[in-house]
């Protein structure tokens, strides 16, 4: 049995953000950060990862969802790694599908589209979280194929598409053959990744093989329930405390700032309270290209140049920026951008100490299924001209 842990640390690897930091397929022009108007720049074309995960949440798959919630992170510090042909960064989005659980519609397939393409890291977190399981069927044709209809998948040949479904019963249940699914999702350009949890043989003799390498996917089988250990380091208390810090560099905007601050805060403590070494790898994200959220920060807004300041009504700005003046507004969100800017890059150094120590003090071989994946993911990445640092 593998080692879940770098399943999903490697397939959310390609893998939310959260960003809006694209593979740009022209150079940028310089930004101009003045609030009081608007660009008339058209932005650049992007390139995307665009991954769908379906997890099976009946009753025996608990083991598969905590494993994801705690690796999530793991997948979004791999994935600030990779590039595009022309060197700049891609812009990844997620997809999140539950199926095989009770609680949802049977005239559906007991299917649940939980979050359609998503780049919001936080929002990504809160919706892993928000799963629970319970006995249902598990139809693995439907889902694939609900997701392939579902979905905005675009029709860039230079986007990299993959699916990646998880769960243990049989790849041929339903009234959709997996196979025909199997054959759209090729059509679209969409590479569909399987992950047998449990023997590797029986997924080979359920199925899960054939579903995989019908669109040049890989197959793998995964103990779901394995216990994951994580390496406690003499860096992680001072990266937790540098969280908060970065925290305090966010200037919520209107309505939904309120609540994305409220849900930032709620995934810091989803993470803490998995494990400390959760909440350090959320705060790596956090410190990473990939943790962007210009549609409630003002910081990221100005420069993603998502605001125009003169046009915010008053109280869509938080309570400490009312009654300022557009020119010290500016100059507050110029400080808490040189602020944030300085602690991310304290994370990045210390988290790059975290690493060299883990894999000093690492004991039992994990390498495997994570070289595996790697080797898998960047065979599909490269004919897509993709690579990594």
């Amino acid at each position: 049995m593998k080692h879940l842990k770098h399943l999903f640390g490697i397939t959310f690897c390609l893998l939310i953000t959260a960003t809006s930091y694209g593979c740009d397929l022209k150079a940028k022009e310089p930004r101009n950060t003045d609030l009081t108007t608007k660009s008339v720049t058209e932005k650049p074309s992007k390139q995307y990862v665009k991954i769908a995960l379906l997890l099976d949440t009946s009753n025996s798959m608990d083991g598969l969802i905590n494993q994801a919630k705690a690796q999530l992170w793991d997948i979004v510090n791999e994935f600030t790694h990779a590039k595009c042909g022309n060197d700049s960064r891609p812009l990844l989005k997620i997809s999140l599908y539950e199926y095989g659980n009770d609680n949802l519609s049977a005239r559906e397939g007991y299917i649940r589209q939980v979050l359609g393409f998503s780049s919001d890291l936080d929002e990504i977190s809160e919706k892993l979280f928000s799963l629970t399981t319970n006995g249902g069927e598990e139809f693995c044709g439907q889902v694939i194929q609900t997701s392939l209809k579902q979905l905005d998948w675009g029709k860039n040949a230079d986007d990299l598409k993959m699916i990646f479904i998880a769960g243990n019963e049989p790849f041929t249940q339903g009234k959709l053959n997996y196979r025909d699914a199997a054959t759209n999702a090729k059509e679209n350009d969409v590479i569909v990744n399987t992950i047998f949890c449990g023997n590797y043989e029986q997924g080979i003799s359920t199925m899960w093989k054939s579903g995989a390498t019908l669109t040049g996917g890989e197959y793998m089988a995964i103990d779901h329930n394995k216990q994951i250990v994580h390496i406690n380091t003499p860096y992680d208390d001072i990266i937790i405390k540098l969280n908060s810090k970065l925290n305090n560099t966010y200037i919520s905007y209107g309505a939904l700032g309120r609540q994305k601050k409220a849900m930032q805060s709620m995934q810091d403590s989803n993470a803490a309270e998995m494990e400390a070494a959760v909440a350090v790898k959320r705060s790596v994200s956090k410190s990473s290209r990939l943790y962007n959220n210009s549609k409630w920060d003002l910081v990221d807004a100005v420069e993603d140049e998502e605001v125009v300041l003169s046009e915010l009504d008053v109280e869509d700005l938080p309570e400490e920026l009312q009654g300022k003046s557009e020119s010290e507004i500016n100059t507050y969100i110029k400080e808490k951008k040189e602020e944030r800017q300085a602690v991310q890059k304290q994370i990045q150094e210390l988290n790059a100490k975290r690493e060299a120590y883990i894999a000093q003090n690492q004991k039992e071989e994990t390498g495997e299924l994570e070289n595996a994946l790697l080797s898998a993911i960047k065979t599909q990445a490269a004919k897509k001209n993709y690579k990594w640092d």
